[in-house]
């Protein structure tokens, strides 16, 4: 998908209000899309940059794992003659590579950012495969799997600056951090076995500080330092969301901010770097709002979002997709 002509939401005061009405049909927003043909419903996609492609890894509720080469269809959506040509014709490329291993649907994935190409999936059985890319744009998925999750594996990070090193998080409620140089049945090196009170959906390692922010069923999300991980206790811990978290993201430039997301239709921003003021501490707690000082924003209006992310060239932009649609956005708080 490509989006285009992005407006502000809200008219600057004092614009002349015909003038705005007859320039409404310019200012509307436009996305062009190719399609892709796909068995089976999508439980998360997953990009990279592979030398001089765009590949995509995308888990199907068959229990599939599949990668796609993105080259055809971007440019599809970048020329429109390209476009005119892969619509008539139906031009969907196939998969250049399917993992049927899994033999359960999954949701966890992620690629390397030290290793090009190597990616982490895992599935509600609760395994994990790690696959390695091969010459002739294949992968080699070790048959073996990380199995020390008791319960489904909901979500996998690479660590951003050790190639080996992955964390994930599952329904039993753990997160736990694997170093792939061991066998799998000892790659399990450090575990928090209750990090949160019910499953553990989401986590984001932090690429400039050993951080990694949680997010659980229980509505809580914390914050771990891997240099204390060992000890089992959060840094912080954050309650605002009234219902499952479903999606976390560290801002890519600014290692203190990231991004949350709930199943309250809530997009909330938050800032470690912010503390309580001292001066208003002995004010009424009437006059205070009854949030933490870290809560930067709260971004609503959207039905069951699934997940948020930054923008990767554009700092403080912000896209969050639901069932409701996309919401593009940026705040005057990043």
């Amino acid at each position: 998908m490509k989006m285009s002509n992005l407006q502000k939401t809200m008219k600057d005061s004092g614009e002349n209000s015909d003038e705005s009405e007859s320039e409404d049909e310019d200012d509307k927003p436009e996305l062009e899309s190719a399609m892709m043909k796909h068995t089976g419903g999508v439980n998360r996609i997953r990009t990279t940059v592979i030398g001089d492609k765009h590949v995509a890894a995308s888990w199907s509720e068959t229990g599939k794992v599949h990668i796609w080469d993105l080259t055809r269809p971007l440019q599809a959506v970048n020329d429109s003659s390209v476009m005119a040509t892969y619509t008539r014709t139906g031009a969907s490329p196939p998969p250049v590579y399917t993992f049927p291993g899994h033999q359960a649907e999954g949701f966890a994935m992620d690629w390397s950012t030290t290793t090009l190409g190597k990616l982490a999936t895992g599935d509600c059985n609760k395994n994990i495969h790690l696959w390695t890319p091969k010459d002739g744009g294949t992968w080699h998925v070790d048959q073996r799997p990380y199995s020390a999750h008791s319960a489904s594996v909901e979500d996998i990070q690479w660590s951003p600056n050790e190639e080996n090193v992955f964390a994930s998080c599952s329904v039993d409620k753990s997160i736990r951090i694997w170093d792939a140089r061991a066998a799998p049945h000892k790659a399990c090196m450090l575990t928090v076995e209750e990090a949160h009170q019910r499953d553990v959906n989401v986590i984001s390692w932090n690429r400039h500080e050993p951080f990694i922010v949680s997010g659980g069923d229980d509505g809580i999300l914390r914050i771990w330092d891997l240099r204390q991980f060992q000890h089992g206790k959060a840094v912080a811990v954050f309650k605002h969301h009234t219902a499952p978290i479903t999606s976390v993201e560290w801002n890519p430039t600014d290692a203190s901010v990231f991004a949350a997301s709930g199943s309250d239709n809530q997009i909330t921003l938050w800032d470690l770097a912010v503390e309580k003021d001292s001066e208003s501490a002995g004010s009424s707690k009437d006059e205070e709002p009854d949030v933490p000082p870290q809560l930067l924003f709260i971004h609503q209006g959207q039905k069951d979002i699934k997940e948020v992310h930054w923008h990767p060239q554009i700092p403080g932009m912000m896209t969050s997709t639901a069932h409701s649609g996309f919401d593009i956005f940026r705040t005057i708080s990043v």
